[in-house]
């Protein structure tokens, strides 16, 4: 009961600042991710150099997600020059020729998982800033819609307690045993039917997006979301571990609740990107 309390307090107040901020302003949202980005950055390196024979400069690497979602949203918002990830680019040369120096003993793995942690991590926090603002080139108006961002996450609570119930329910053919044993397809389909009732919601509500593309986001964020989920449950079992951190208590880490956005932020971004274009 007491880790039960716990869990449900330290949800609340994750749902309640994610949502909270997303949704006052433009400011208060690039603080937010800004800050999740280098912390999921963080906590992925120290991982790696707690568990494996590799090396990452955790504070090196968190300074190029920072400045990766900054020069997104810079980019984004004030439609400056692409010379704004030059800075980040010169990081990334520095990440590696730097390891020439340092004589350590797995080099490759070095630079392997500190790429890693910019590609799998870093960049999909920054491409929100891709779903977050609208650019109109002829008036120069950005538009910061709220909406969009928050329904990638929507979508994924609402698959995760669909599947979860359902999956408890008549769940009984497993979806990727070798991975994740307790998923199945009874509940990955039933979290799907629910995340499609909520984009049906959203359409009535906002017109940001028609009825049938809310329900082809939905249906985008969940199947790479599942996939997300699936990748750090892998990365995991590779560690040997059971959850990613304890920074947020009964729900583990960084990783651990950021893991189906992680996939789902940049399929995201193609699927709004490409449906623009029709």
């Amino acid at each position: 009961m007491k880790n039960f309390i716990i869990r449900a307090i330290t949800g609340v107040l994750f749902v309640a600042v994610l949502v909270g901020c997303i949704l006052f302003n433009s400011l208060s949202f690039g603080v937010l991710f800004l800050i999740i980005s280098a912390m999921t950055v963080i906590e992925y390196g120290q991982l790696i150099n707690k568990y494996t024979d590799a090396h990452v400069n955790i504070y090196i690497s968190a300074l190029g997600a920072g400045y990766l979602f900054m020069a997104f949203m810079s980019y984004n918002t004030f439609m400056v020059s692409a010379s704004v990830f030059l800075p980040y680019v010169l990081l990334l040369l520095y990440m590696m020729i730097s390891e020439l120096y340092l004589k350590r003993e797995n080099p490759i793995g070095n630079w392997a998982h500190t790429m890693l942690s910019q590609v799998y991590i870093a960049l999909p926090f920054a491409l929100l800033n891709v779903i977050s603002f609208q650019n109109d080139f002829v008036s120069s108006e950005v538009t910061y819609n709220p909406i969009l961002p928050l329904s990638v996450f929507i979508f994924l609570w609402m698959s995760d307690t669909g599947a979860y119930c359902i999956g408890t329910l008549i769940g009984k053919h497993r979806l990727f045993e070798r991975i994740s044993p307790k998923k199945s397809w009874e509940g990955s389909i039933g979290g799907a039917v629910v995340a499609l009732i909520a984009a049906a919601i959203l359409a009535h509500f906002f017109n940001t997006l028609n009825t049938w593309e809310w329900m082809g986001l939905a249906l985008t964020i969940v199947v790479f979301g599942t996939w997300g989920d699936l990748t750090e449950s892998l990365f995991k079992r590779q560690l040997g571990i059971k959850d990613s951190g304890n920074i947020l208590p009964g729900h583990g880490g960084m990783l651990d609740r950021f893991d189906s956005a992680l996939m789902a932020i940049p399929a995201a971004t193609v699927y709004l990107y490409c449906i623009s274009l029709l």
